[in-house]
């Protein structure tokens, strides 16, 4: 795909056809990483987590006893049906 290099406003971009995205499991309004690798740009899904913890890291910490059991919560205040 031939493509150029375009300003806008104060910065520069570049347009990338759908199914050059799709192909990159890449959608519109995604985090990307961009990095210089010996002269080229590369552009890739981003691999940062959102929130402050991954799920996977957070169970691999679970102790390998762990039994996980009901919480009573109390009576229901509301609406709640059980």
């Amino acid at each position: 795909m031939l493509t150029r290099v375009q300003k806008w406003g104060n910065s520069q971009g570049v347009r990338f056809a759908t199914t050059v995205l799709q192909e990159a499991n890449i959608e519109v309004g995604d985090e990307v990483d961009v990095t210089v690798d010996r002269g080229r740009i590369v552009v890739e899904p981003s691999r940062r987590v959102r929130g402050k913890y991954r799920l996977e890291d957070l169970v691999a910490r679970m102790p390998d006893d762990y039994e996980p059991h009901e919480e009573d919560w109390g009576d229901p205040v509301g609406g709640e049906v059980w």
